[in-house]
């Protein structure tokens, strides 16, 4: 077996066991089976003596409202315009479509999602940041994590080493983990509606990143590595 096979193998692996995950905890969470665990660490994140304020000290709300932005759409689609940009003055025209309908793709799969499950928001804790949408799965979660971990993997293939790609790939997961935690501290959305996200999300990332080396590999989209530029 080839290191691509290998690899092709290992991704297949990794986004079946996170569909499985999602699948199995939507089950759970239409049967009410996730509602203790759900409300006993949302509580958790309160102050013990005022419930209707989140816990720790006041800059910490501050901070995860700031967080929380990043997995704004309005952030995840100025990100996303400017690293369409970006490839578009690198003349890679095929890529940046890819990257288009991989986001693209990812957000109109968690509205048909939010709009499957319709589950009503946290009602527990006065909400620290305005919401329009259903609760299951967290839209910031999982945009956060096609949009990251997409652009992430991206960029790796632009440096050499593997210290450098993993330096890129951990900030990509960093970003998307404390995203997802910012919504359950403020109190909009239930601890499961984020583990969904970012299961579907990641899978989904997963899943667009093999997409994108077997069109690689084909010639359909163009070679990012840097090993592809070094000779021009």
């Amino acid at each position: 077996m080839s290191r691509h096979q290998l690899g092709m193998l290992i991704g297949m692996s990794v986004v079946a066991g996170l569909l499985f995950g999602f699948v199995e905890l939507a089950g759970e969470v239409m049967e009410g089976e996730t509602s203790a665990f759900d409300k006993s660490l949302l509580l958790a994140l309160r102050d013990p003596l005022n419930p209707d304020q989140p816990g720790g000290p006041w800059w910490l709300a501050r901070m995860a409202r700031d967080i929380t932005s990043l997995g704004s759409t309005t952030i995840l689609t100025m990100v996303t315009v400017a690293t369409l940009g970006f490839l578009l003055l690198l003349h890679k025209r095929a890529a940046a479509l890819l990257v288009l309908v991989s986001i693209g793709g990812g957000g109109t799969l968690s509205t048909l999602l939010k709009m499957l499950f319709d589950r009503a928001r946290p009602d527990l804790v006065p909400h620290g940041d305005q919401v329009i949408s259903a609760s299951f799965p967290s839209g910031h979660a999982m945009q956060s994590a096609v949009v990251y971990l997409t652009l992430g993997a991206l960029l790796a293939q632009f440096v050499e080493g593997r210290r450098t790609k993993a330096y890129l790939l951990t900030w990509a997961m960093l970003l998307t983990l404390v995203i997802g935690a910012s919504r359950v501290y403020l109190g909009v959305h239930w601890p499961t509606d984020v583990l969904a996200g970012w299961s579907v999300g990641a899978a989904w990332a997963a899943f667009c990143w093999m997409v994108a080396e077997w069109l690689q590999r084909r010639g359909a989209v163009e070679q990012d590595r840097p090993e592809a530029t070094a000779g021009r």
